[in-house]
């Protein structure tokens, strides 16, 4: 008797534009991903939170009390609807929900379950063990059922259109380089992609931006904006180092039956010697409302439009993230959609 899995039960992975409940973010707390510019971090979350608030819930997570009354400050003062707002006292490693917390799955009923990846903190750090442990206090305290996955995997990682397509890149899942699932083939990723995902079929990209310390997320260079159009990063500029990957990842989306719109990435952003994974692409879909990282860059207001006309009902706003991206991720990377 075959085991049950997700998909057997006719659960899938909701695109990010359908309807949310909430959105779950976590309030940084680790200056260490923010070396040295930190203190404008809290405020910036604070602008993302208010615009969210308008739209659905904002569930946050905290480390402790006295970070909960420093965020509801900050809340308050930008102006959050705080009637939107819950927080959650949970300890995190770091701010980025979007890789260590539970994909939301749903049912024709309506029912919603959550899948639990390992977390390896990108194969790089060493203090992931509170991270690993969000999915369950999250679904203790949301009391949906959990499944349990024995594979790694971030969720900025992927992306999907809700209809059984998810993209996602071999530098990411199956380089020896800052490896998930060491001695895992692709067969067997997809397998589990499939089975756990309701997706029917996955489409390989190659390689993510340069600067991002995640080994290739998919969340900087292609999103699906609709069932059959993706919006995908694009360096006409042949001397950057962007410019030769994303080019093959937009020859590869058209090969795999897709509409493939561009979108400009910002002129390389540099701090402390060190590029930065600035990219558009980094956005995130709400309820009516579609936030954009902008990066003080003349491609910003390109970018924006693209976005207002590929989301006509939608609101398109820009997030000033120059000061974010020196965490090296974004809006994508903090937030993560819970379905309605």
């Amino acid at each position: 008797m075959k085991a049950e899995t997700p998909r057997s039960l006719g659960y899938r992975m909701p695109a990010e534009w359908e309807p949310h409940e909430a959105t779950w973010i976590a309030w940084p707390h680790n200056r260490s991903d923010w070396p040295g510019r930190f203190a404008p971090i809290p405020w910036v979350y604070g602008e993302i939170v208010r615009k969210l608030s308008c739209v659905e819930g904002v569930r946050i997570l905290v480390e402790d009390p006295k970070l909960q009354q420093q965020a509801a400050r900050v809340l308050s003062k930008v102006g959050a609807r705080m009637s939107a707002v819950q927080f959650f006292p949970c300890p995190t490693d770091r701010a980025w929900t979007r890789d260590y917390g539970p994909l939301f799955v749903k049912n024709k009923a309506g029912d919603i379950a959550l899948t639990r990846w390992r977390f390896n903190a990108w194969a790089k750090y060493d203090d992931f063990e509170r991270d690993q442990r969000v999915t369950e206090f999250l679904a203790s305290r949301l009391k949906h059922r959990v499944w349990p996955l024995d594979m790694v995997l971030e969720g900025g990682s992927i992306d999907v259109n809700g209809q059984g397509l998810l993209l996602t890149t071999e530098e990411c899942l199956l380089s020896p380089v800052q490896a998930r699932n060491p001695g895992m083939p692709r067969q067997q990723i997809e397998h589990t992609l499939c089975a756990s995902l309701g997706v029917t079929r996955v489409i390989w990209l190659r390689n993510g931006i340069a600067g991002d310390d995640t080994h290739g997320h998919v969340d900087d260079i292609a999103r699906f904006v609709s069932a059959d159009t993706v919006v995908a990063a694009w360096e006409p500029d042949r001397s950057d180092a962007n410019s030769a990957t994303l080019t093959e990842n937009h020859e590869l989306l058209r090969k795999a039956g897709l509409r493939v719109v561009k979108l400009p990435m910002p002129r390389p952003l540099v701090f402390a010697g060190r590029r930065l994974p600035a990219s558009y692409a980094n956005f995130y879909i709400a309820n009516g409302l579609v936030l954009a990282p902008t990066f003080n860059d003349r491609n910003d207001r390109v970018a924006l439009s693209i976005l207002a006309r590929l989301f006509p009902d939608r609101e398109v706003v820009g997030i000033h993230s120059a000061d974010l991206i020196w965490g090296l991720g974004a809006l994508h990377c903090m937030t993560q959609q819970q379905p309605a």
